[in-house]
Order: structure tokens, then C-alpha cells, then sequence
């Protein structure tokens, strides 16, 4: 007896992709498909013969895939990408440059995808309804042989009319392996093909090409009708004829007015019917306002929408994420990308960590992505470590001795650690220098005092440690009266420097500094002239982690509320900010939520008291991001929002965003930064035409350019390559309706201008979408260029 894995599907023999991605991606539902369909419902066979030797005794399986060969191009997208499409504004690249999704139902996280249309529904007998068009349809994980080494699967073929690519591959208990082809073709004698855009934006007037395909041997007349639902069809109904073994383009005039899905079907007299939608995007400004925390308890939250929202464009999205894990995991994925000494020192010491901070957390780490991530991080630490000052010594000891299974790393870290030790002045303190403020010089030596606590692992570096230890604890109890801000105290109090009344007082100290925000959270605020061990001023999420560390253990601090901003204040791309900020802030994560999460969690999501969407949590899915989003109308001006958790969970954290669209005004001046684009003069459908884009902005600062492109052009990549070999470019992105570039940083008054050429596949009047510029480094400091309109014959 043998086994097989089957897999009908469309995108992943054709893309080249290997078996295990392929699997991930063909986890879909069966569906219905049009009866019609020469492959109707009923028993799959693989018409091959699979030899094995030695497979008499066998019954083990192996994977064996059934794929199609697709009459269409298929492109596979990424998560990421795939996140911007479906997002609302100014979450994702396409909120940034005045795309974005139309409504959408709530999503609940979970919940399968909804079942494809029944074959024929809505549909007279005689006309065959398609509508059903996923890319992979089947994964059979497990397929048993016969005695006879036979086996059928029943399988729901869809409504793609193309020719399918199966292919099995077996193997038996013994280990033998055998691989078969097979096709199979799902057709009409004639069908109807509408070739709608990805999206419209509102406002669009496009003219929709309709192919209509005769595989009969005599030619055929039959009534065409095209009709939509959420956008208005001209010329929609009239009779065609089409030669034998021929096809014949027919064109509609499709007229977009409001954003929001939009359903059209088209159907050919009594032979055929075919149902597809897409989403038409808002136009104007995406104005977006975000608030966070956790759910440790009920939070009520007052939002403010825009009184001018275009109609159809209110949306909101609740993100609910696991605190430290879904940080750690963000973290893990983000440290090795950002750049500095201190940003290489924190991805050194995140790794070093990262398994026991992961089974803490009930995960498993990746071995061979934390070894990737050692070697990488521990060769920049290597380098910035042969010959350092003591600032820069502190920055990297701690982070080299947490790979205590590395000879080299740890004599790195031992001779650092004793680097910074032997700084120590007679009076306790560390570091300092002409001009230093006695606040700084405290901040620097509470640093000093958790790079010699970390080399405690040897007996050297204990005695090191009780040594430093005591004449610190001296330095911080002589200066304790002179410590005037929360920052300076919470910084002592994380170096656990300090004990008895000394603690006492500074922890006094940062409790009465800590503020609250009308939302309920609480913060640690920056005092004027407070500055880090580095001479720079902190920001309020690293002094947040700060004061959370001080506290940690103090039964009166508020700890779920400074958590609240501590995740509030959380970016995936940045972290909190620098390599310093950053160390804290995951520290302070991990300290707040490391109780076990419970087994289901219900979040509901209300504005006004009324729920506007809700979704549930199990014991696998805590592990992941739950996305609920919905149409939010009559949002504009001030309401209250309140999101819990069912049971309330310290450990999750929330972000809510209420997005709209609001018309464009006069062009805007931000930061410095500016923007010309500069379209063709005549578009034609088929002919590639060119953009110029030229921006300005401050020297040094890297910078991402956006530009918004109409439905249904495609951008030249060959063009774009060339920039990028110019080095005009550092690197650039293409989606549905836009093409972002990464552009390098540049010398004063170097502007920057770059031509690239874009293809147009359909004709109207469609709108360019916005385009945007913005520092890599600061997303939220944006110049945006309003949309053009783009009239392609």
C-alpha cells in the first residue's frame, strides 16, 4: 500500500516555487465549481503509473502535488505587500500616498474564508454561473493505495478555464520514491472573460475589453450582457458573433463613483456566466488618528474623525498582538536592519537571548536564524570592539557576553567589561568629561554599573562586579538629593546600583513624575535639559521602558498603564527608536508580560457603546496578530471607543486606527522636504510612457518616494534597474497602484531627479492616486503631491 500527498493548485509548479512553500500556500477550502467544466465533480485519477521498488509491504506516504498550467499570469504577492493592499488609510505604504482599500466587511481572525458560490446560483438552468477562482484548490496530505497500488480522489474543480498540471509524487514505508504528470483541461465551447483592473479609484471612467472565445468548429451568435453592482456599465447589452476556433474583444464603459466592492457579470446568451469583483479605492488625503496600549482592563478611547470624509472612506482597524512574544518576534525579524553601533550591539544581545526569552514565552527559537543573526551581529560587534572608548565599551560588553558558547565573543566581552570597570572613578561614578551635567554623569554611570553586573558570569568578573558595585552604590547615595527628574531616577533604579531607602526614594521619586493620558495610560514625561549617557535627549517611550524597570517589582506603580504606552509607542520598523531605546523597551516588555496567556480570548470593539466588530483568540492564534476592520460611517467629529478583552489579558497588547479620506487642498510644505512629478503629455494604451519625479529634502537624510500610479499600469522594471545601477535608487518596491523608491541619502543642495517608464493596459479617464515623499527614518513627516488624472486612449 502507498500513500500521496495531492495537490491541484494554480500558482506554485508555475512560479517555481519549492514543495514546502507550495504547501504552506495550498491550504485552501474546497469549493463548487460550473458544472460545465469538463472536470466535474466526481473522481480524480492520476493517469500515470508510479513505479517504486520494494513497495509490496508499503504504506507510508509522501507528497504528491497536482498543479495547473494557467492560461493567465499569475504573480505571487507578499505578506507584506498583501497587508498593504488590504489596509486602511495611512496604515501601510498605500494609506501614505492617498490609496488604499475600499470597505471591506469586518474580518475576524480565525474564521475560514467564506465558502465559494454554489455552480449555477442566480443563474437560469441552461447558463453555467463561474465565479470561483482560486489559484490552488486541493491539498489531499494523505492519499492510501490498494492492494493494487490504485487510489481516486473526488476533488470540486474551479471555475478557471485552463488546463491543468497534476503531479503526484509517492513514496513507500521503505523509502522508495516515484513522481508522475498528468493534465487535464477545463473548458466551455464558449465562454465570456471580462479583464477587469485589480482596483478603480472613485471617479474612474474606464473602458473594460470583454473577451468572448468560440473552441466550437462553426462560428456562434450569441447576446452579450455585462452588468455590475457598485458601478455603472454603459453599453453593456448587445449580440456578437464569433468565428469558429476564434475570439472576439468587445468593450464596456464602466463609470466608478463611490469607493467601495464592486461585482460584475457577464454572461453569453444561455452558454456561459462569469461573476468577478474588485474594490474601488477613495481619492483624497488619507487623514488617520492611532491609539494603543493593552488590554489588562477595558480601555476607552475618544477618537476624532473628519468632518469632510469623503462618502464610503471611514473605516476602522483594531490590531490585537501578544505582548512580549509578538515584540520579540517583530524584534527578531527587524534588529539586524537597522544601523549603528548601538542598534549592532542590541541585535547582538537580542540573539544571545533570544532562546531562553522564546521557551519563556512557550515558543521554539529558530537555531539556524539565530546563528545567521550571531555571526552577522557578533562581526559588526567584532569590529566597532577593537579599539573603543569606554562609552562605546559599554555599549558592547553586555552584548558580547551573552554568548557565553563563543570563545571569542567572550574574551571580547570579559576585556570590555574591565575596560568600563577600570574607568570607575574614586568617587563611584563613571565616565563624565568637561561640560557634563551632574544629571548625565549619573545616567552615564548607572550604564557603567549594568555592563559590569553583566560580566558576573566568571569569577573575575564577580569580584569585578562587588567592587564597582560598592563604590557606585556610595557615588548614587551621596547624589540621591540631587536627582531632580523621573528619567535620572528610573535610570538608576534599572542598574540595580541601588538599595534600602536610597531605592525607596528614587522610586518615590518616579511614581510622583509619572503622568497619565486621557486614555488611561501613563507615561514618564523627558525633562527640559535631561539628557541619556550619550549627550542626546530620550524620548518618552524609552523613558516609559525606563520608569517600567525601575517599578518592576514595586507593588504601587502603575505598571498596566505604562505598559499601555509602552506598546502604544512600539513601531515594527523602528522598535522604539535607537539601539539604547530599544534595549530598555524590550527589556520592560518581557518584564511587564511574561504570565501565560489564556486558552480563547474574545476583543470586542465598540463605538458609542454599540459593537462595531468583534473576533475571538484561541490558544494558536495568541501567538498571532488578530485584524479586525470594518466600515465605520458617521464617525466624524468626537466618539468614544472602547476596546476589551474577554477575559482581560495584561500580556496583549491593541492598536486602533480610525481612517477616512478627506478632499485634497492646496500643496503643503513639511520639514523641508518637496516634491514635483511630472506625468506624459499623451498616454496610449500599450505604449510605455515616462514619469519624472524630482524631490529636495535636507542633506543626509534617506529618504522613501511614492509614487501613485492609475489602475491598469504596470511599471517598467528595466527602467527601475537602471536607476538602482546608477545608484540613483537604493532599492524600489512595485504594488497594485503604486511604485515606491528608496532613494539614498544625498550632499546639501543635491536634488533628486529620475525618469522611469510606465505601460498603460487600459483606456478612460482613471485617477493617478497621490504621491508622497518621506524621510526612511521618520514615516510619519510626509510631503504628498495630490493625484493627477491620467486620460489613456
Amino acid at each position: 500500500m502507498k500513500r500521496y500527498y495531492i495537490i491541484v493548485g494554480g500558482l506554485c509548479l508555475m512560479a517555481g516555487f519549492g514543495l514546502n512553500t507550495c504547501l504552506d500556500n495550498v491550504r485552501r477550502m474546497f469549493g463548487s465549481s460550473a458544472e460545465a467544466l469538463a472536470a466535474s465533480e466526481g473522481a480524480f485519477v492520476l493517469h500515470e503509473t508510479l513505479s517504486l521498488s520494494g513497495v509490496a509491504d508499503a504504506d507510508e506516504g509522501a507528497p504528491a502535488m497536482a498543479m495547473p498550467e494557467m492560461s493567465e499570469e499569475l504573480t505571487p504577492r507578499s505578506a507584506a505587500k498583501q497587508m498593504r493592499r488590504e489596509s486602511i488609510p495611512g496604515i501601510g505604504s498605500i494609506g501614505r500616498g492617498g490609496g488604499g482599500m475600499a470597505p471591506k466587511p469586518a474580518m475576524t481572525a480565525g474564521a475560514p474564508p467564506p465558502p465559494p458560490p454554489a455552480p449555477g446560483a442566480a443563474e437560469t438552468p441552461a447558463t453555467p454561473g463561474r465565479a470561483w477562482f482560486p489559484e490552488t484548490f486541493l491539498f489531499e496530505p494523505l492519499v492510501v493505495t490498494d492492494a493494487s497500488g490504485s487510489a481516486s480522489v473526488p476533488v470540486k474543480v474551479p471555475d478557471r478555464l485552463t488546463n491543468w498540471r497534476v503531479l503526484a509524487l509517492a513514496h513507500s514505508r521503505s523509502g522508495a520514491q516515484a513522481g508522475a504528470v498528468s493534465t487535464f483541461a477545463g473548458t466551455l465551447p464558449t465562454y465570456v472573460d471580462p479583464v477587469l483592473p485589480p482596483f478603480l479609484r472613485a471617479g474612474d471612467v474606464v473602458r473594460v475589453p470583454v473577451q468572448v472565445v468560440n473552441t466550437t468548429q462553426t462560428p456562434v451568435t450569441r447576446s452579450l450582457k455585462v452588468e455590475a453592482q457598485g458601478a455603472a456599465v454603459e453599453g453593456g447589452s448587445r449580440t456578437v458573433t464569433v468565428p469558429a476556433a476564434g475570439s472576439v474583444v468587445e468593450y464596456v464603459t464602466m463609470r466608478a463613483a463611490q469607493p467601495g466592492p464592486v461585482t460584475v457579470r457577464a454572461s453569453l446568451g444561455g452558454t456561459d456566466s462569469v461573476t468577478r469583483t474588485f474594490d474601488v479605492w477613495p481619492t483624497g488625503r488619507p487623514v488617520t488618528e492611532t491609539r494603543g496600549g493593552t488590554l489588562a482592563a477595558p480601555r476607552s478611547l475618544e477618537l476624532v474623525g473628519p468632518a469632510d470624509a469623503v462618502a464610503g472612506s471611514e473605516r476602522v482597524r483594531l490590531l490585537v498582538y501578544p505582548g512580549a512574544l509578538g515584540v520579540l518576534r517583530s524584534e527578531l525579524s527587524a534588529a539586524l536592519g537597522r544601523g549603528g553601533v548601538a542598534e549592532d550591539a542590541y541585535a547582538l544581545l537580542l540573539a544571545g537571548r533570544a532562546p531562553e526569552l522564546l521557551k519563556s514565552l512557550g515558543e521554539t527559537a529558530d537555531a539556524e536564524a539565530l546563528k545567521r543573526m550571531s555571526a552577522l551581529a557578533g562581526q559588526r560587534v567584532l569590529r566597532a570592539g577593537r579599539a573603543p572608548d569606554v562609552a562605546t565599551a559599554t555599549l558592547l560588553a553586555e552584548a558580547a557576553l551573552a554568548h557565553p558558547e563563543n570563545p571569542v565573543l567572550t574574551r571580547l566581552g570579559e576585556r570590555l567589561s574591565t575596560q568600563v570597570a577600570s574607568a570607575q572613578r574614586p568617587d563611584g561614578t563613571c565616565l563624565g568629561a568637561d561640560g557634563w551635567t551632574l544629571q548625565r554623569l549619573l545616567v552615564a554611570t548607572a550604564d557603567c554599573a549594568r555592563t559590569v553586573r553583566a560580566g558576573e558570569g566568571s569569577d573575575e568578573g564577580r569580584r569585578r562586579a562587588s567592587a564597582f558595585g560598592a563604590r557606585v552604590a556610595g557615588a548614587f547615595e551621596r547624589y540621591v538629593a540631587r536627582v531632580q527628574d523621573g528619567y535620572t531616577a528610573a535610570a538608576i533604579l534599572a542598574s540595580g546600583g541601588v538599595s534600602g531607602s536610597v531605592r525607596d526614594a528614587l522610586r518615590k521619586q518616579v511614581r510622583e513624575s509619572i503622568q497619565k493620558r486621557p486614555d488611561g495610560s501613563a507615561f514618564l514625561p523627558v525633562g527640559p535639559g535631561v539628557v541619556r549617557a550619550d549627550g542626546l535627549v530620550p524620548s518618552v517611550a524609552e523613558a516609559t521602558a525606563l520608569a517600567v524597570l525601575a517599578l518592576v517589582d514595586d507593588k504601587e506603580a502603575p505598571l498596566a498603564d505604562l505598559g499601555t504606552s509602552l506598546l502604544a509607542d512600539y513601531r515594527p520598523e523602528l522598535g522604539w527608536g535607537d539601539g539604547r531605546a530599544n534595549l530598555v523597551g524590550l527589556q520592560a516588555a518581557l518584564a511587564l508580560f511574561k504570565e501565560p496567556l489564556p486558552s480563547q480570548v474574545r476583543v470586542v470593539l465598540e463605538r458609542d457603546g454599540k459593537v462595531v466588530t468583534e473576533g475571538t483568540l484561541d490558544a494558536k492564534a495568541l501567538r498571532e496578530v488578530l485584524a479586525l476592520e470594518g466600515e465605520v460611517p458617521g464617525s466624524a467629529g468626537a466618539h468614544t471607543w472602547a476596546v476589551r478583552a474577554e477575559p482581560a489579558v495584561p500580556g496583549l497588547g491593541f492598536s486602533l486606527t480610525l481612517g477616512a479620506y478627506v478632499p485634497w487642498r492646496a500643496s503643503e510644505k513639511s520639514s523641508g522636504l518637496e516634491l514635483a512629478v511630472k506625468g506624459p503629455a499623451e498616454v496610449k494604451v500599450g505604449l510605455p510612457a515616462e514619469l519624472t519625479v524630482q524631490a529636495a529634502s535636507p542633506a543626509g537624510m534617506a529618504l522613501t518616494l511614492r509614487q501613485g500610479l492609475p489602475a491598469g499600469v504596470q511599471v517598467d522594471r528595466a527602467s527601475l534597474d537602471a536607476l538602482v545601477s546608477e545608484g540613483k535608487v537604493t532599492s524600489y518596491e512595485v504594488e497594485d497602484g503604486a511604485v515606491s523608491l528608496t532613494l539614498p541619502p544625498r550632499g546639501p543642495a543635491e536634488p533628486f531627479s529620475a525618469r522611469f517608464r510606465v505601460i498603460p493596459t487600459l483606456a478612460g479617464s482613471l485617477q493617478g492616486g497621490a504621491s508622497s515623499l518621506s524621510p526612511v527614518d521618520r514615516p510619519e513627516l510626509v510631503f504628498h503631491v495630490p493625484p493627477a488624472t491620467w486620460a489613456v486612449r
